[in-house]
């Protein structure tokens, strides 16, 4: 121990406060230990889904807190919070580029310990969907409690805080299908295509599940647009 520590004052285990605090004692024993590996590799694994469950967590955690803000109609409150918590969702898409490290051998026999276990078990992730559709919910809500439409508000000026806390929520949906994306890369890279995952299901579904928006209004309404924009070019055009 440097001899410059102070000594630990906070209850729990460890011998200094940043131990004791942050509980690396119990946080750093949750991995298989080196005679329970299959293959070294596991323990890498095993920290890209662990640190993603946290971050899922803390992103749960700050959407719920939008959702609330939205109910009170705080639309830059609840725009910050969403912004941290698609923060959240870009850092576990970004650490997925450790599994690219992860050869197809390797991984193989990885395989043979996880069991049935699968990524759509994740409670991280049912959290932050369902917090999602909460958030969804709210908005819409929110729309009709100010009578307009999520139209009318690309319709107005990008300043307004209505319209930024709904490209917002369109960043979040957009971070949502960038880490399906990347998942799907790397399911395929490391398992191939036509094969089945851990809990029997095709990998190739996952590629279904990019497309999937958690905030189908917003993106109608961008759909809207593009057709009004055409409508008024084909009526300039043929009544110059």
């Amino acid at each position: 121990m440097p001899t410059n520590t102070l000594p630990a004052v906070l209850p729990g285990n460890g011998t200094t406060d940043y131990a004791r605090y942050l509980r690396t004692d119990e946080l750093l024993a949750l991995q298989r230990t080196p005679a329970q590996w299959v293959h070294p590799d596991e323990l890498l694994f095993q920290i890209v889904h662990q640190s993603s469950e946290l971050w899922l967590k803390l992103a749960r955690v700050h959407l719920a807190r939008a959702r609330d803000h939205i109910t009170t109609d705080e639309p830059s409150a609840a725009e910050m919070l969403l912004q941290r918590a698609t923060l959240s969702l870009h850092l576990i898409t970004e650490q997925l580029r450790m599994l690219r490290h992860l050869h197809p051998g390797q991984f193989a026999l990885i395989r043979t310990v996880l069991g049935n276990g699968s990524g759509f078990e994740s409670p991280g992730w049912q959290d932050v969907r369902t917090a999602t559709t909460e958030l969804d919910i709210a908005f819409s809500r929110l729309l009709a409690s100010l009578e307009t439409t999520a139209l009318a508000v690309y319709q107005g000026q990008p300043a307004n805080p209505l319209h930024r806390l709904a490209e917002a929520l369109v960043g979040l949906d957009e971070q949502i299908a960038l880490w399906r994306t990347e998942h799907y890369s790397i399911a395929t890279r490391l398992i191939g295509h036509g094969v089945l995952g851990t809990r029997n299901t095709p990998v190739d579904s996952l590629a279904k599940l990019i497309s999937h928006r958690r905030f189908p209004t917003l993106w109608e309404a961008r759909t809207a647009l593009t057709e009004t924009s055409a409508r008024g070019r084909a009526a300039h055009r043929a009544h110059p």
